[in-house]
C-alpha cells in the first residue's frame, strides 16, 4: 500500500455514485440497476432532497462490500465489480433501515438518520450488520433469496388455463418452480429503549458476540442474541446535571482484546477501561490527554479541543484522534503526549468567531487509518480531505468533487492535485490550498465521513449526497 508516486503512480479518481448535478455525459460507476443510484442520482427517488445526504459509510472485514447510510434512513450496499479491472463497486441492494419516530413522553421527534454502520464478521452466506439512528440499534441480515412460483396446478398449466379436473384421479399436487432471485434484507434483531440521550457510536467486539453503543452520558453492552436488555459499563452522568462539565463523543472497542475499549470526551481525553477490572468501568485503566499550551487558551478552547472520533489500529498498537483543529497519534503504552500532531485546521484559528456563528465549529469529522497502519485520513471543509503518510510526514490533499469527472474524461490532474505535483503532495497541505482562498471556501461543503479499504488502497469518501471512490495503483 506505498503511495509513493514512482510505484504506485498515485492516488486517482474510479467511480462516484449519487448525484452528479450539472456534469455532463458522465457514464463511469453509473452502471447500477435501481434508478435512484444510477445515472439520475441518489435523490431521484427522495422527495425531500437533504434526505439522501450521506451520513456515514462503511467497508466490510473483506472490502468487497461497502455500506452507506443516509439521513432518510436508508441503508445502501455496493459489491465489488469482480467483471472490471481494479477496486470497482456497484449497486447489491438498499433496504429502508429506520423510520421518523416520535417520543410522546419527551415530545420529541426522532430521526431516521443512519448514525452508525457496522458489519459482522461473515459466517455464512448472509450479511449481518448493524445500523443505528439516535435511538434504536438494529441487527440486519442480507441474504440472497429464490422466488419460488406455482408452475402447474388443478386449473394452469404453466400459463395455458386448464378445465376443473370431474374424476378425483385427474387431482395432481401443484408443482413450483424457481422463478428468480433476488436480494433480501430483514431485521433480526432491534435493540432499544436503552439509551435516554443520542447514540454516537456503535462498536462491534473481536469476539463476534457482543458489540457496544454509546451516547453522551452512557455506554451499553450488548450481546448480538440478545436484543431486551443491555449491560451499562460507562455512566458519567452526574446526580444533579448541573454539575456537568463533560460529554462521552466517540468509543471503540480493542481489534483484538474483547475485554478492552476506549472512549473519548468533550474535555479532549481518551480513556482506556477494562472491562475485567469491574462491572462498571467508571474507573479507567489508562488515560490519554496533553495539557493545553496556556498562550493559545481562548473562548472557543473547549469547544475546539472536543474529540470528534477516535480509531485503535489494526494491531491494536496506536489510537488515532481527531479534533476540530488536528489530528493526534497516540501510543498506547504512552499516556503523557501524542507520537505525533497533525494540524488541519490551523488556518482556521482566526476565523473561529464567524465558525462558531454558522455552527461549524461543531462539526465532527471523523478519523481512519489505511488497511496496514502506514496512513491516516480524515476530512476538511470544501470538500477536500488529506491522506497522510504516518513514517514519511507526506501528505496528500484531493478534492471529491464533481470536477473529478471531468478531469478523468479529459485526462487532467484530480482536483486538489498541482499541476505536476509529484502524487499531488503538498508541503502545506490544506494550509496552502484553503488558507489563500478563504473567502472562497463553502463551509456547507465537508467531508465529514470515509472509510478505507482493509486491504488495498482504495478509499471511500462520503461528500453530501455523492459517493466518491479513489484508488491508488
Amino acid at each position: 500500500m506505498d503511495l509513493d508516486a514512482s510505484s504506485s503512480g498515485g492516488w486517482r479518481f474510479a467511480q462516484c455514485f449519487g448525484d452528479k448535478g450539472d456534469v455532463e455525459d458522465i457514464t463511469e460507476g453509473l452502471s447500477l440497476s435501481p434508478p435512484s443510484i444510477s445515472a439520475v442520482g441518489l435523490s431521484a427517488r427522495l422527495p425531500d432532497p437533504p434526505a439522501d445526504i450521506i451520513s456515514t459509510v462503511e467497508f466490510d472485514s473483506t472490502g468487497n462490500y461497502l455500506a452507506t447510510g443516509d439521513k432518510g434512513g436508508r441503508v445502501v450496499l455496493f459489491e465489488r465489480n469482480e467483471m472490471k479491472k481494479g477496486c470497482e463497486y456497484k449497486f447489491y441492494t438498499e433496504f429502508q433501515s429506520h423510520e421518523p419516530e416520535f417520543d410522546y413522553l419527551k415530545s420529541l421527534e426522532i430521526e431516521e438518520k443512519i448514525n452508525k454502520i457496522k458489519w459482522c464478521k461473515r459466517q455464512n452466506a448472509a450479511h449481518f450488520l448493524l445500523s443505528s439512528n439516535d435511538k434504536t440499534i438494529k441487527l440486519w441480515k442480507v441474504f440472497e433469496k429464490s422466488l419460488r412460483v406455482v408452475s402447474e396446478s388443478n386449473h394452469f398449466d404453466g400459463q395455458r388455463p386448464l378445465p376443473p379436473p370431474t374424476l378425483p384421479q385427474n387431482l395432481r399436487l401443484p408443482r413450483m418452480a424457481q422463478q428468480d432471485n433476488i436480494i433480501a434484507a430483514v431485521p433480526r434483531k432491534v435493540y432499544s429503549n436503552a439509551h435516554a440521550y443520542h447514540i454516537h457510536s456503535i462498536s462491534v467486539n473481536s469476539d463476534q458476540e457482543t458489540y457496544l453503543s454509546a451516547d453522551d452520558l452512557r455506554i451499553n453492552l450488548w450481546n448480538l442474541n440478545i436484543s431486551d436488555r443491555s449491560f451499562n459499563i460507562v455512566d458519567i452522568k452526574p446526580v444533579n446535571m448541573e454539575e456537568l462539565t463533560e460529554v462521552i463523543t466517540a468509543s471503540e472497542f480493542h481489534p483484538s482484546h474483547c475485554n478492552v475499549f476506549m472512549y473519548s470526551s468533550s474535555k479532549a481525553n481518551i480513556k482506556l477501561a477494562d472491562m475485567r477490572d469491574s462491572a462498571l468501568c467508571d474507573r479507567h485503566a489508562k488515560s490519554f490527554e496533553e495539557e493545553e499550551d496556556p498562550t493559545n487558551r481562548s473562548f472557543f478552547s473547549e469547544i475546539i479541543s472536543s474529540i470528534s472520533d477516535v480509531k485503535f489500529s489494526h494491531d491494536g498498537r496506536y489510537i488515532l484522534a481527531r479534533d476540530y483543529l488536528s489530528l493526534k497519534i497516540w501510543d498506547v503504552n504512552m499516556e503523557s503526549k501524542p507520537l505525533k500532531t497533525i494540524s488541519i485546521h490551523d488556518h482556521l484559528r482566526g476565523n473561529l468567531c464567524d465558525l462558531y456563528e454558522n455552527d461549524c465549529i461543531f462539526d465532527k469529522f471523523e478519523c481512519t487509518w489505511s488497511g496496514d497502519d502506514s496512513h491516516v485520513l480524515t476530512g476538511s471543509y470544501g470538500n477536500y480531505f488529506r491522506i497522510y503518510d504516518v513514517d514519511t510526514m507526506n501528505d496528500v490533499v484531493l478534492q471529491a468533487d464533481k470536477s473529478a469527472f471531468k478531469a478523468k474524461k479529459m485526462g487532467g490532474p484530480l482536483p486538489g492535485n498541482k499541476i505536476g505535483a509529484k502524487n499531488g503532495a503538498r508541503p502545506s497541505g490544506l494550509r496552502e490550498s484553503m488558507a489563500l482562498a478563504m473567502d472562497t471556501v463553502d463551509f456547507n461543503k465537508k467531508i465529514l465521513h470515509a472509510s478505507w479499504h482493509p486491504r488495498e488502497s482504495t478509499i471511500a469518501i462520503a461528500a453530501t449526497n455523492n459517493l466518491f471512490l479513489y484508488s491508488a495503483a
